[in-house]
């Protein structure tokens, strides 16, 4: 199946990268083989970016690849050595693509300026070392925390052409014919319906106005409800200033003229909507054929009794065509001087408000009682504190229980009547941490300020122990030999009240 070279929608799945892992290490060195904690942090994971690209029409990119990564951060290392950061996908999308979130809708973004960008995935944050961990009451943490998972989410990239004004009509209207002898553009022309199957763009001077000009392909009664190809392409308007009626007043098929055809295009129009407030100029094409040249001079008072400005056009002989795009600049002035001129954003960082109870995370009580409840607890601080854990490692076990109770989470269990041996879930999905309630834990209240500690610190090393004894046994035989007390701290003595 060949590829359009014109794509305006694409589902892209999109992950940030992992962060890296903490490293747990020691510090060694000669005569210094407990240092202390050295272990760096974890790197960040790159994050997926969307950036407007003015010379960009298309997003066939993302039809061809659909699945876009970034890289994950480096695990950080001994002595103190910082994981590195994953780099960063930027990804170039077309000036006027809307971003949306294909499970939700929600819409996340409208670029429509160059160098317009937004993070769609963000990178997971690299875990701590042991050394970011140590206190004075946690001098060796044997220790560290996990990196974060990145963000992943399936996007809806939707691309609605940016132009001053819109050509609507019939399927061989000549609307690609009116682009191409106003403007530069060189779209296929061709005398048959739907030569068009992508939108035109031409830039057009009139005067000291300078504006672009979009053709609608495809439009035919029924469009807006899927029959033909203006389903797809009526949203490509939507960004329109005005609107200009190409009608054909030199066709030949049966119950068609130009003003049953003008009712026809107004009625999708208006059940497609939000263009109501767009000005309308009517564009009465190829009248350098005769009866086309009559029929336009019929039906023109007509249109013009509705309040719509008229023009007779000709492709051909370039009849009319000055007059409408001075007509087409006019209206495009009006508008943009209509317009409120935009303003520099400030940028204000204004913090999510905590649902609930207005702490940090909420309980609720599951089950029905019978060999006692579960207990879910929910919250952004909590389930990060569980993905960045170590299962493995009971010292990070017992860190995340006292996290968990300094946040209040215990406390809270005891007050809505959770009883010891309840199971408390910790962590949104369906696949949440599940831990036995036991309150005052003994990890928690005996080592509360000594948990992580290294005991290496405090006690003596076997080879330090084996050297001493060596050390005495040798002096032993030394004084035992030359008739010296036994203790060589007492034999300096001896020798020094021996010289005075």
């Amino acid at each position: 199946m060949a590829i359009p070279s014109f794509v305006d929608r694409a589902t892209l799945r999109v992950s940030g990268g992992n962060g890296g892992h903490g490293c747990t290490s020691v510090h060694r060195e000669k005569f210094k083989p407990l240092g202390g904690p050295d272990g760096g942090n974890g790197g960040n994971g790159g994050s997926v970016v969307l950036r407007v690209d003015p010379g960009l029409t298309t997003l066939v990119d993302y039809h061809r690849q659909s699945q876009r990564r970034a890289t994950n951060g480096q695990p950080g290392e001994g002595d103190h050595k910082q994981g590195a950061n994953g780099g960063d996908i930027i990804l170039a999308v077309p000036e006027g693509t809307v971003v949306s979130d294909a499970d939700t809708g929600e819409v996340l973004a409208d670029l429509v300026g160059e160098g317009d960008e937004i993070v769609v995935a963000a990178g997971g944050k690299g875990g701590l070392g042991n050394a970011a961990l140590a206190t004075s009451a946690r001098k060796a943490p044997g220790f560290a925390l996990l990196g974060e998972e990145g963000e992943q989410r399936t996007i809806l990239l939707e691309l609605k052409v940016l132009a001053d004004v819109g050509l609507v009509g019939f399927p061989s209207a000549g609307k690609s014919s009116l682009i191409a002898a106003i403007s530069r553009a060189r779209p296929k022309i061709a005398d048959y319906p739907f030569t068009t199957l992508v939108p035109n763009l031409g830039v057009v001077v009139a005067g000291e106005t300078t504006y672009t000009v979009a053709d609608v392909p495809g439009l035919i009664e029924g469009a807006s409800e899927g029959r033909g190809l203006g389903f797809d392409f009526l949203r490509h308007i939507e960004r329109c200033q005005a609107i200009v009626h190409v009608i054909d007043c030199a066709t030949y098929e049966p119950g068609r003229d130009p003003v049953t055809d003008l009712d026809i295009i107004e009625g999708e129009l208006a059940a497609h909507g939000g263009l109501e407030d767009r000005p309308r100029l009517v564009a009465l094409n190829k009248v350098d054929i005769p009866d086309a040249a009559d029929l336009a001079d019929i039906v023109a008072p007509e249109i013009e009794a509705r309040g719509l400005k008229v023009f007779r056009t000709s492709t051909k002989s370039s009849e009319g065509l000055q007059a409408l795009t001075f007509a087409m600049a006019e209206l495009v002035r009006e508008r943009r001087a209509a317009q409120p001129k935009a303003e520099a954003q400030r940028i204000v960082i204004r913090p999510a408000p905590v649902a609930g109870t207005g702490r940090e995370f909420t309980i609720r009580r599951m089950g029905d009682g019978q060999g006692g409840f579960v207990w879910r607890v929910e919250g952004a601080k909590p389930e990060r504190w569980v993905k960045q854990t170590d299962f493995t490692n009971p010292e990070a076990v017992g860190y995340l229980a006292d996290r968990f109770t300094r946040l209040g989470i215990e406390d809270e269990l005891l007050r809505i009547g959770a009883r010891e041996g309840d199971a408390v879930a910790i962590g949104a999905g369906d696949d949440p941490v599940v831990f036995d309630f036991a309150p005052q834990m003994q990890s928690g209240a005996e080592l509360l300020t000594r948990r992580g500690d290294d005991d290496r610190l405090h006690s003596e090393r076997a080879s330090v122990t084996r050297r001493r004894e060596l050390d005495a046994e040798y002096h032993a035989a030394k004084a035992a030999a030359e008739g010296l007390p036994r203790d060589p701290k007492q034999s300096w003595r001896v020798d020094f009240n021996e010289e005075d």
